[in-house]
């Protein structure tokens, strides 16, 4: 029987229907072509992956050695968990796979060989169930939004963080739609990239070999996957989204008339929103996902499904992504657990000293003030990591500061306060406990902004207690604070100590959010897609669990911290005032080791580096590789990092550089040469509390296990 549609002839072949193409004789052997094409319109139709198997072979070309091509045969559809033995998944090959997806060794391809075959669905049935289920799993997800929302818990904010992006990006607009030559020149730049984009891609579907319209950074980890660009539609889908991001940055630096906070939000803002929009982020238009999908039937989707609904439940109605996975650590069991006794408490802080492993330890003691943004156990992650382990082998008698996590007894707690109750009372801790007033001092990050606060003050009450400070990563001048500034003007900060005033202290999941939010490539979408559409499980990264684990904030606190430093920058002015007293750096003349960080978002290098011209005393700077936190925490054993030190930290930033000495390995030995210089005595090893201060409780005390 004729197909009056094709021109084949239908046969009757058992209890099957087969299509012979026209030209074909009865009797004769098809060619793989020709096969593939009688296969594709047999009725009733086979399973898609053996279509796709059948052409793939056929356009691989005749088999080797002259021999006839066999009949194709259907291949019966197998759920991914019933796949023989030996048949890798779909996308993965035993024998090792050329980048054209053919095998290597010059072997035919097999049926799963075929780029076609990388998404298709294994399984319909159990790929419909399982979006089943992940229907369900989403209404648990909506609940677990709504339910603090309804009860009131949970203060639906998104509106005012949308305005403050509209508003500054309108700004935007404003400039370049007032001037109609400018909107056309704009609008013509970016269908003009597009239609480059669309040529190359065409050019490329015909065979020629064409360089992309626009390549990703080298370090961008999102755009790895060779499909990529191997596939021409991810290619495109890709180079789209490039184009589109670096138009959309353009148009914010071109943008002449906006001021520099304005323009710095912009660009924040677009950045934000390039990273989010990015197609790596959707299922659709990411080939990983697509085949992890299609080769699990949705599996990973009903086990991401399930950890959003869970993440959101734990996030009081709001998405706390996990970035580890929070039930391999337990502070004081295997993170903070260098031993020492809590030998002192009052309601801003415990105050915590170590005990020590030599016999002799230098005579002044050691007294170290963390952030109260993040909690102390950073220096203290595990015995490899551990500075605060690190500084007692090395013979100092550590004390360290453990802020209170506040709620609203503590609202009115002020900068002044955490001085008073915190630095100045453990500077009588530590003389009571050791009979030594003479100490050395840490300070890290806003802990050594309040450090450097606490050394004016004393200068100016005569309090010469502290003989030395080392500020870790510390601004005292925030001139150039960097990006967490885009948060901070007048309207912002309004708005936030209203929000805190309800309260009384800043909830620890805001600051968190913003700390993300400077790094939101590699703190927030990659385990946004590998927690909730790959279904993966974080890595347990003790790190990144320390990261989650934020604090809150009292009101009084941190308006003073916002106010004073990062919008009206009042410190390095001499025009700050704690306690009735007027704040001069340029009389605090104890020795400073000042560290910074390179990549550092939260207190840029130019920006630490800045502030050392501001102190009246010699002013050690040094540059260690990384960021924030690791270019802190690069321990002598195992050394990520580099650091750079040398020359007087005058002139321009970028002449230090230029002149100073790089030098491979941690930086920690290089303090401590240089704290041993200011006072090399030593005296015997003093035991916690010097049976003076009766401990409390083993480190690392209640205070830092507090949750927000």
């Amino acid at each position: 029987m004729r197909d009056k549609a094709g021109g084949g002839v239908t046969v009757k072949d058992g209890m099957r229907t087969r299509v012979r193409a026209p030209g074909r004789k009865r009797g004769t052997k098809a060619p793989p072509e020709l096969a593939a094409l009688e296969l594709a319109q047999s009725e009733p139709a086979p399973s898609a992956q053996a279509a796709a198997a059948a052409i793939a072979a056929a356009m691989s070309g005749p088999p080797p050695s002259g021999k006839s091509a066999p009949d194709p045969q259907p291949v019966e559809s197998q759920p991914a968990d019933r796949r023989p033995a030996d048949t890798p998944p779909s996308g993965q090959h035993a024998s090792g796979e050329r980048p054209n997806g053919r095998p290597a060794g010059g072997e035919p391809p097999r049926a799963d060989d075929s780029p076609f075959l990388r998404y298709i669905v294994q399984n319909p049935e159990a790929f419909a169930q399982n979006l089943a289920r992940v229907v369900e799993g989403a209404g648990k997800a909506a609940a677990a939004y709504l339910r603090p929302r309804e009860s009131g818990e949970n203060r639906n904010e998104l509106a005012d963080e949308l305005a403050t992006v509209f508003k500054t990006l309108a700004h935007v607009g404003e400039y370049w739609l007032a001037d109609p030559a400018r909107a056309i020149e704009a609008q013509t730049s970016l269908w003009s990239a597009y239609m480059d984009v669309w040529t190359r891609t065409l050019k490329r579907m015909a065979g020629e070999d064409v360089e992309p319209a626009m390549r990703p950074d080298p370090r961008d980890k999102r755009f790895q996957d060779v499909d990529w660009s191997e596939n021409q539609f991810f290619d495109f889908v890709k180079q789209m989204y490039l184009v589109t991001s670096c138009w959309a940055d353009r148009m914010v630096g071109e943008a002449v008339t906006l001021d520099p906070h304005t323009r710095h939000k912009a660009e924040f803002y677009v950045k934000q929103i390039a990273n989010a929009i990015a197609p790596s982020n959707f299922l659709l238009t990411n080939p990983e996902l697509l085949r992890e999908t299609f080769a699990s039937n949705g599996e990973n989707l009903v086990r991401g499904i399930r950890m959003l609904a869970e993440d959101i439940e734990a996030g009081g109605g709001d998405l706390k992504i996990r970035q580890s996975n929070p039930g391999k650590f337990a502070v004081g069991d295997n993170l903070a657990t260098t031993p020492g006794k809590v030998i002192f408490q009052n309601d801003v802080c415990q105050v915590i000293q170590y005990e020590p492993t030599t016999e002799t330890v230098y005579k002044r003691p050691l007294l170290i003030v963390p952030p109260w943004i993040n909690k102390f156990y950073i220096l203290d992650l595990n015995p490899e990591k551990s500075f605060i382990k690190w500084a007692v082998g090395e013979g100092r008698t550590v004390f360290v500061v453990s802020w209170v996590n506040p709620d609203r007894t503590q609202a009115t707690k002020s900068f002044e306060h955490y001085m008073q109750e915190g630095i100045l009372a453990a500077l009588d801790v530590v003389e009571g406990a050791t009979g030594c007033a003479d100490v050395d001092t840490i300070g890290y990050c806003v802990g050594g902004t309040l450090l450097a606060v606490t050394l004016a003050w004393c200068a100016a009450k005569g309090d010469d207690r502290i003989k030395s400070a080392t500020l870790f990563t510390t601004q005292v001048d925030f001139t150039y604070a960097g990006d967490l500034k885009v948060f901070v003007d007048e309207e912002q900060v309004k708005l936030l100590e209203q929000r805190m005033a309800e309260r009384g202290y800043l909830e620890g999941k805001k600051m968190a959010s913003s700390f993300n939010m400077l790094r939101s490539n590699d703190l927030i979408w990659p385990y946004f897609v590998n927690n909730y559409m790959k279904g993966q499980e974080p890595f347990p990264f003790d790190l990144l669990y320390w990261n989650s684990d934020s604090t809150r904030m009292p009101a009084a606190n941190h308006s003073f911290y916002l106010r004073n430093c990062y919008l009206e920058n009042r410190l390095t002015r001499g025009c700050m005032e704690v306690g009735g007293v007027r704040l001069d750096l340029g009389r605090v003349t104890v020795p400073i080791y000042n560290l910074a960080a390179r990549e550092d978002h939260i207190a840029p290098a130019r920006s630490v580096f800045l502030g050392c011209r501001s102190f009246g005393g010699p002013v050690t700077y040094v540059m260690a590789g990384s960021g924030h936190i690791a270019g802190v925490i690069n321990p002598v054993k195992k050394p990520k990092y580099q650091y750079w030190a040398g020359p007087e930290p005058a002139g321009a930033f970028e002449d230090w550089i230029a002149r100073a000495t790089e030098t491979p390995g941690s930086w920690w030995p290089h303090w401590a040469a240089w704290l041993a210089n200011q006072a090399p005595e030593q005296v015997k090893a003093r035991m916690p509390g010097g049976g003076k201060f009766k401990p409390i409780e083993d480190a690392p005390g209640s205070y830092v296990k507090a949750k927000s």
